[in-house]
């Protein structure tokens, strides 16, 4: 057998370290915006099933696109079966994030999906992009995949909340991520980002992941970020390919609508 060991995380290796790791979320499919997403410096790029219709032949190219710059690619998963879990990791993605965690039984049940033995019962097939096809050995791959592959769960609803600090003593599960859009709408307060339940849960998600040995993760914008630094976020996802497209779009239509209309 081979010498061939699994791409470390970038993202796992700063969280480790006590840093903060940054992230940016793709909605297009298109390999080439990771590879500039990439190439701009961030730690991790997240593509989506979730909301997006990307395929999973679309996912695998942003997957050898994000491995060119060595960059983490993290891919939010549809709530389906097991395999919906898996097969992003089996393609060599970093990461998945799991949306609407909704309580105790669901988040256990995601780790037991997605992590080998002793933790969970992930299926085993170490022939494809993950398992270096079959050249590294299946004891090695298996603890290689549960150290250097993160399982991210979305709380994201209020229903969850009742059960955070037993969810987040659950092996298996490796960052917390807070998401405040669908948040706000589960408290009947849609985009009130000020409202006082979002800013308790807020801070009581960082707190209580920190408490048991996670890594707490969230979506800022740019005045936010040092307050969320110093409340304990070390994963941080900002903007995004849409945004940015809409930004460049919109700036340029305007400069010619203003030069052309001004002669």
């Amino acid at each position: 057998m081979s010498n061939i060991k699994m791409r470390p995380s970038k993202v796992l290796q700063k969280l480790r370290s006590g840093e903060v790791a940054i992230c940016t979320k793709l909605n297009l499919n298109d390999s080439r915006v990771v590879e500039i997403a990439a190439m701009a410096g961030f730690d991790c790029i997240w593509t989506d099933m979730e909301h997006v219709p990307n395929d999973w032949s679309a996912i695998e190219k942003q997957v050898l696109a994000s491995k060119v710059y060595d960059t983490d690619i993290l891919v939010r998963v549809t709530r389906g079966s097991y395999s919906d879990h898996i097969k992003p990791f089996e393609m060599d993605a970093t990461g998945i994030m799991v949306p609407h965690v909704m309580n105790y039984e669901d988040a256990k049940n995601v780790a037991w999906m997605t992590k080998f033995h002793p933790i969970g019962r992930r299926p085993i097939d170490g022939g494809n992009a993950d398992g270096a096809y079959c050249n590294i050995d299946m004891l090695d791959y298996m603890e290689q995949a549960n150290k250097e592959r993160y399982v991210m769960i979305q709380i994201e609803d209020p229903e969850p909340l009742e059960d955070l600090e037993k969810i987040a003593q659950i092996e298996g599960i490796d960052i917390i991520f807070f998401g405040p859009g669908d948040f706000s709408q589960g408290i009947g307060a849609p985009a009130q980002w000020e409202h006082p339940l979002m800013l308790e849960t807020q801070k009581r998600v960082a707190e209580i992941a920190i408490k048991n040995g996670k890594f707490a993760g969230t979506v800022a914008i740019p005045e936010d970020i040092s307050q969320l630094v110093d409340m304990g976020y070390r994963f941080i996802s900002m903007g995004s390919d849409v945004m940015g497209l809409n930004g460049y779009f919109n700036d340029v239509a305007l400069e010619l609508n203003k030069k052309i209309f001004a002669r």
